[in-house]
Order: C-alpha cells, then structure tokens, then sequence
C-alpha cells in the first residue's frame, strides 16, 4: 500500500517482517501520519500496540507478536519455547518468550521476558528474527523447567524427528544439537539460578527418543523405579531388524508407544501388524504392551500398573493374559 509520491509500500514492509509495520518506520519511510492513520485503518490494518499493525487478513498469532515485540523493541531475542519452535524443536506448551537486558522494562505485547545474561555467540538469525542458539535455548528451557517439558524439547533437539517446517514436512531433520553443546550451554557464562537441577534433568535425557509421548513414557516409568533400555535393535526370524521403543531385556518385555497417527490409515495398519507380529518372532521377546499417546498423558497410573504386572507375570515364569 502506497498512497504518497515515494512514500515506501506498506505492503512491501510487512512481507519482510512477518505481516508487521512499525508506524515509525512509515513516518520515515516518507508517510504523512494523519494520511497513514487513516489508510491504515481504512484498509484493515490490525492494531497490536501503539504504532505497531499487522497487515489485513494476518492472523495475531505467535509468530506475529514475535516480530511485533522484536520491531519494536530490537534488543529483545527469541527465546525459551519459542525459539524452540522456530528451531523445529517438539516442545509441550508454546509461548511468545524473549530475552531482553536488564534494565527499563520495555511494554510487551502478549510476551513474556527473561531478564538473563546473552552473549552474543549465543544469538543467531531464523526467518528475520534474532533467536536464541538451539544449545542456549535448551540450556533455558532445563533451567526455566518443568522436567518433563524440558526434556521433551532436549530429546526432540538431540534426536532424528519429523519436520513440522512446512518447506520440509513429512522428512525427518537430522539432530539440531548434540547433548555435550546443550552441557556446555548451561556451564557458559553466568550461572543463573536452577542450574544445579538442569544438569540433573540433562543427565536424563535420551536421545534414542522418538517422540514426546515416548519421553514422557520413560520418566513415567523411571520414576516409578522400572527401567528399560531404548530402541534396542532385535533381529527377527526373518532376519529384519526392529527397534521397540523399550525393551525389559530379563524378562522379554516390550513396551510401545504409540503416536496419535496411530493405525491412521489401512496401509499403516498393515505395517503395524505385520511390524507386530514379527517382533513377536525374536528370542528376546516373550510379550509386548502397546500404549497409546493418550495413555501415557492422561492415564499414566494404569500404564505403570500394566507394566509391572507383566513383569511380575513374566519374572515368575507365568504367561501374560
């Protein structure tokens, strides 16, 4: 949207910052302000905060209040959950999150700010906006906690997973960091406070993980005092090899977690069975519990149950009803 002479292209602006504009940056780009309030307004123009717009039709999401708060405030840098997110990293909640020096605080749109030290190693670019370094993102998200979405966001970070890029979808990115750069992330600089517990929480992680839901399933369960090993390759009858999520190895165990996508589609169900049937071919196993997402979320206590009575069936040589 030009309206004056060489007055610079809202339109053209906003594409190059995420659907924002700055009414600062038009008055210099050559805009009469009485002529912009009204073109603005006119036209649709979104109003987020005094002097910041979003364009019409731009939804007021996540990812515009990042660029809204950034615009308007430059020293401020991405950070915690959203920058996880801007990484391609799984995480369990989303929030418009920065860093921002200490100081005056500045007005927030819809954003929360950390006051913590940042070097500037440890800011980079994503799509426009100054974001926090996967390492330091995940070295916040250890110190901010909780556990369970810290290491969520870790093992997504550390491990193969599907992109959610849409440039990208339906691939799997290679690991964004390595759990070594996150240990060297927490030790840099100023130690802010919770520290000492996210080097106990980091010590967790795992990153054979191939889900949020298979996370969470192993803290269940390492926290009801049972453990197994991870994605332990088999070998079956056909001489295919199989990785099961966890294997209780003494007494044949497996456990699966199964994602939402779970039997999504006929052909998927085929694999599955199939998938099933000869893991069920290997020595090592005697009997496999599946579990869906949903179990592990909201009835955890039953999945545990479940476990341990296979266990205890299994450890004194009795089938598994």
């Amino acid at each position: 949207m030009t309206r004056t002479g060489d007055a610079v292209s809202l339109t053209g602006l906003a594409g190059a910052q995420g659907g924002v504009v700055l009414t600062a940056q038009a008055l210099v780009g050559g805009w009469d302000r009485r002529q912009l309030n009204r073109c603005l307004l006119g036209d649709g123009w979104t109003r987020i905060g005094r002097g910041i717009w979003a364009e019409p039709g731009r939804a007021v999401d996540g990812v515009t209040l990042l660029w809204a708060n950034q615009l308007a405030h430059p020293q401020l840098v991405v950070s915690h959950t959203a920058a996880a997110v801007l990484h391609d990293i799984e995480t369990s909640a989303q929030c418009v999150e920065f860093i921002g020096p200490c100081g005056r605080r500045p007005t927030m749109h819809g954003g929360v700010l950390h006051r913590l030290p940042l070097g500037a190693e440890e800011i980079t670019t994503l799509a426009g906006l100054r974001v926090t370094t996967v390492a330091r993102t995940m070295a916040d998200l250890l110190r901010a906690g909780p556990r369970d979405e810290a290491l969520v966001a870790v093992e997504s970070a550390v491990s193969r997973r599907p992109s959610r890029d849409v440039d990208t979808v339906g691939r799997r990115r290679e690991p964004c960091t390595t759990l070594g750069e996150i240990a060297r992330a927490l030790e840099s600089g100023a130690a802010p406070q919770g520290t000492r517990a996210a080097r106990e929480w980091l010590a967790m992680a795992d990153p054979k993980a191939g889900s949020p839901a298979e996370t969470i399933a192993r803290l269940r369960m390492n926290d009801a005092g049972l453990y197994a090993e991870s994605q332990v390759p088999l070998i079956t009858q056909a001489g295919r090899r199989l990785f099961p999520d966890f294997l209780f190895r003494e007494q044949g165990l497996v456990v699966e977690i199964e994602g939402y996508r779970w039997h999504g589609s006929r052909d998927q169900h085929q694999r599955d069975t199939v998938r099933f049937n000869d893991m069920m071919s290997c020595t090592e196993v005697r009997h496999i519990l599946r579990f869906s997402a949903s179990d592990v979320y909201r009835r955890p206590g039953k999945m545990i149950r479940d476990i341990r009575g296979a266990l205890a069936h299994l450890s004194g040589g009795q089938p598994v009803s």
